[in-house]
């Protein structure tokens, strides 16, 4: 069989389980549209004010509206609805050939129309081709996002990798020509600094090879009971073996809590990004405290530190792919911002939320929340 046939097989598929709204004011009108749809879920508006509350509270996938109602005309709903949707998909019925009122709607980004009276089979055919084209469009769509995000990566891979590289190449051609004295402190400075961007190097690498397998298995998710206890110590014991920070000061607090079905693995890497923070931005001689409680229903792990925190408006962009909290303004964040991101994707993946509440000078508080059943 063939691959278009195939895809064109799929999208119908798909177009059988929308949602299409029908507006007109006739009721006849609407139930002759509901029974030509009767595989569709169908919803239905008698004027344009009711079909826009419907939309905003209903996932709609089409529109199918009357062009000439009491009130405001379909040509209004359609204005109205793409200001709210652009991407929304609006087919209009009409019994005017006026080219006006034609050339209106098409200005406005109607998708298609039907002519009145209605031919019941033509009205069904012309909404699944519709519905095919949105999903074709949408397709489009998501593989030209993925082009950008897949740039995007690779560029901020390109200039994270480059830092550590250039600061070890200078050393190295610095020794080579004889520019240090092996005596001078300076040259044991050297030593040091060259050997943290080398350390450095190396847990960029370990983070890409971590995010690909992110990347690459991340739709999955495979639970077993798990001590969620256990998991939060081996984060903390990772997290301080990574920084070599030992000045941070830690107050872990365990909660009483039954096994937890839990991907380990997800949730191990939820927790160590959310843990990572905490210890980036805590400064060298920071206080980290995790504390996991037992809400009856579902467990929690509350991780607060004394870092600097975060600006208000900054917040709601902290789980933003590539996003990176940079409050010396120096563009020179380590890591990839990839971290809060796949988190929050992981947790919500169990059923979980995850938030975060800060305030600059006080630092930031992350709460996770899991369902125990």
């Amino acid at each position: 069989m063939s691959e278009p046939l195939e895809n064109n097989r799929e999208n119908l598929s798909q177009a059988s389980h929308a949602t299409i709204l029908v507006v007109d004011d006739e009721k006849i009108i609407r139930e002759l549209c509901i029974h030509a749809l009767r595989n569709f879920r169908v919803l239905q508006a008698g004027s344009c004010e009711e079909a826009l509350r419907i939309y905003k509270r209903e996932p709609v996938d089409l529109i199918l509206s009357d062009i000439m109602m009491p009130g405001e005309s379909g040509i209004d709903l359609l204005r109205q609805v793409k200001v709210f949707d652009p991407n929304a998909t609006v087919v209009i019925m009409t019994g005017f050939v006026d080219k006006d009122i034609i050339l209106n709607a098409l200005k406005e980004d109607a998708d298609d129309f039907i002519n009145k009276p209605l031919n019941l089979l033509q009205l069904k055919t012309s909404i699944e081709k519709t519905l095919g084209r949105k999903a074709l469009k949408e397709e489009l769509a998501h593989i030209k996002r993925s082009d950008e995000l897949k740039n995007a990566f690779l560029s901020l891979v390109s200039h994270k990798l480059r830092t550590p590289i250039t600061g070890i190449s200078l050393f190295l051609q610095n020794l080579r020509m004889g520019v240090f004295n092996p005596a001078d402190p300076i040259f044991r400075e050297n030593i040091v600094l060259a050997n943290e961007e080398a350390r450095y190097l190396g847990q960029l690498v370990a983070d890409l090879l971590a995010f690909s397998k992110v990347m690459i298995h991340g739709a999955g998710i495979n639970k077993s009971p798990c001590d969620l206890n256990e998991i939060v110590a081996e984060v903390l014991f990772k997290c301080r073996e990574v920084h070599c920070n030992f000045d941070i000061e830690i107050d872990f607090e365990p909660g009483d809590l039954p096994p937890v079905q839990l991907d380990a693995s997800k949730i191990r890497f939820a927790l160590l990004q959310v843990a990572d923070n905490a210890f980036k931005f805590s400064g060298k001689c920071g206080h980290i405290t995790i504390k996991i409680g037992n809400h009856g229903n579902e467990a929690s792990i509350v991780v607060s530190d004394s870092g600097d925190g975060i600006p208000e408006s900054e917040i709601p962009k902290v789980f933003e792919k590539f996003y990176q909290i940079d409050p010396d303004h120096t563009g020179q964040i380590r890591g990839f911002g990839l971290g809060l991101f796949y988190a929050r994707d992981f947790i919500r993946q169990h059923g979980g939320s995850i938030s975060l509440a800060s305030e600059p000078g006080l630092g930031t508080t992350v709460t996770i929340r899991l369902p125990l059943q």
